[in-house]
């Protein structure tokens, strides 16, 4: 039985582990992939060369772990870090890759925020497609009420209006990021906010309102060390420099922005700068350092450019849903698999259950034969007391009338013996007394014979009725 109970429990811990590792529960050290996670996101404006190398790093202990969301929020800015690289390609792929783990995690945040990146990818290339992104990720935040979020998708469904030339309507969506950035307290994306507006008012030829905000909003991002956010609003800053013909102040901004460009290492910036040194060139009718800048904004295909990075992408999405299908059939055939274990575990541990239930069945079965044998015995042992006490008390009664017939019998054994004692006396004296006188002469011998013999036959025949009283005590005395 012992053993029974033994292997039962050794099986159902197997198959809790077993199931435990199927389910595929995450462990380690979270803590460490979330805080690399954390490092590798601040330095999105900064070193995205650097953000690449630790998104990297989480991402290796987050596998190791098996941490779903650790390898979701890793790819993500693994992403975020490729498309500052510009290499649109891979930051999509990565993109892909960091939707899939949050959505086996269940994690819709992560979702949200990987809709969110994926509408910036596309916001330069398919500004339809990027809106879907964005639509997507805003439906989310709603849900959720992720505030963060929701000023990230109205900042970014700004900056895809701005491109669409809807200006009033990107003026509202920035107003609304603004607000919010401002109750979470962000300063970084609220100088993106004040350079966004300063853009809009720039384009609505509101230079005096634009100049204002995007001042402003360059002495913010110098504050913060925000390279590539410094060189994107001397862009502005340049552009109404040169409409207001203050061309040295746009050539010091130039240069400026070509500085920060540099630091923060991204291509789109250095070709912008490019074509604005051009544009500054040619307004100042040096047309000859203009056609320098020209030829090098030629050696940029940006048509070509765009076409052939969303046909990449779009191919790349297309590969990766499908390898998702693989991933979803294979995931049913191994949970199918699964069951099938589960079930035929279940179905041995029922067995087993049912084994134990009727060894115990059994086991209750066999103690109340024993108990009603035992009840048996205690009946037949109580009737053989009551036998024995019985026969006891019959033999105490037997021992009772022995004893008082035992005692009479001593009692008269005892005056029989003190009589025979008295009649053996007589004789013996008498004998005694012939000796004396036979001694002395004074009695004839034969006679003295005779007298003897008569005293011996008397002391005989005392002894004879001696003996008879010994062997029948019930005989009187006369």
């Amino acid at each position: 039985m012992k053993r029974v109970c033994t292997f039962l429990i050794f099986f159902l811990i197997t198959f809790a582990l077993y199931a435990t590792d199927k389910g595929m529960m995450t462990g380690g050290d979270t803590t460490e992939v979330i805080a690399i996670n954390k490092q590798a996101f601040s330095y999105r404006l900064t070193d995205f060369r650097q953000m690449a190398a630790e998104a990297n790093r989480a991402l290796a202990i987050a596998k190791k772990i098996n941490y779903f969301n650790g390898m979701g929020e890793s790819y993500r800015i693994l992403g975020i870090a490729r498309f500052y690289l510009d290499e649109p390609e891979k930051a999509f792929e990565s993109y892909l890759n960091a939707n899939s783990w949050f959505k086996e995690a269940k994690n819709l945040a992560g979702e949200a925020k990987v809709y969110n990146n994926m509408g910036n990818l596309f916001r330069d290339h398919d500004v339809v497609r990027a809106q879907e992104y964005f639509f997507q990720s805003l439906e989310i935040a709603n849900k959720i009420h992720d505030k963060g979020l929701l000023a990230s998708l109205y900042l970014n469904l700004g900056n895809v209006y701005n491109r669409q030339n809807s200006l009033h309507t990107a003026l509202k969506y920035y107003d609304q990021s603004h607000a919010l950035f401002k109750v979470l307290n962000d300063s970084v994306n609220l100088v993106q906010c004040l350079q966004n507006r300063g853009v809009i008012y720039f384009k609505l030829n509101q230079n005096e309102q634009a100049l204002s905000l995007l001042l402003e909003a360059n002495v913010a991002a110098k504050h913060q060390d925000l390279n590539e956010a410094i060189a994107s609003i001397d862009l502005t800053l340049a552009s109404i420099y040169m409409n207001q013909k203050r061309f040295d102040d746009a050539e010091k901004i130039v240069k400026e922005g070509i500085a920060y460009t540099k630091l923060s290492e991204d291509p789109k910036l250095d070709y912008d700068y490019k074509h604005t040194s051009y544009e500054l060139e040619y307004n100042r009718n040096n047309y000859e350092r203009a056609l320098f800048y020209l030829k090098e904004i030629y050696k940029y295909d940006s048509t070509t450019y765009k076409t052939n990075t969303s046909v990449q992408m779009k191919l790349i999405e297309a590969k990766r849903k499908q390898d998702e299908q693989d991933k979803i059939t294979e995931r049913n055939a191994e949970r199918q698999a699964f069951e099938r274990t589960k079930f035929w575990a279940v179905t041995i541990v029922a067995g087993l259950l049912l084994v134990v239930i009727g060894l115990l069945v059994g086991n209750v079965k066999r103690k109340a034969k024993t108990n009603s044998q035992l009840t048996l015995l205690n009946g037949e042992v109580s009737r053989q007391k009551d036998n024995l006490d019985r026969i006891n008390h019959h033999l105490e009664e037997i021992i009772d009338e022995r004893t008082k017939d035992l005692q009479i019998k001593n009692k008269k054994l005892s005056e029989h013996s003190s009589y025979l004692s008295h009649q053996i006396r007589g004789p013996i004296a008498t004998l005694r007394g012939l000796i004396n006188l036979e001694k002395e002469g004074l009695v004839d011998q034969q006679e003295c014979i005779e007298m003897m013999d008569k005293c011996v036959s008397e002391i005989d025949e005392k002894i004879i009725e001696m003996s008879d009283m010994l062997h029948n005590p019930t005989r009187t005395t006369n």
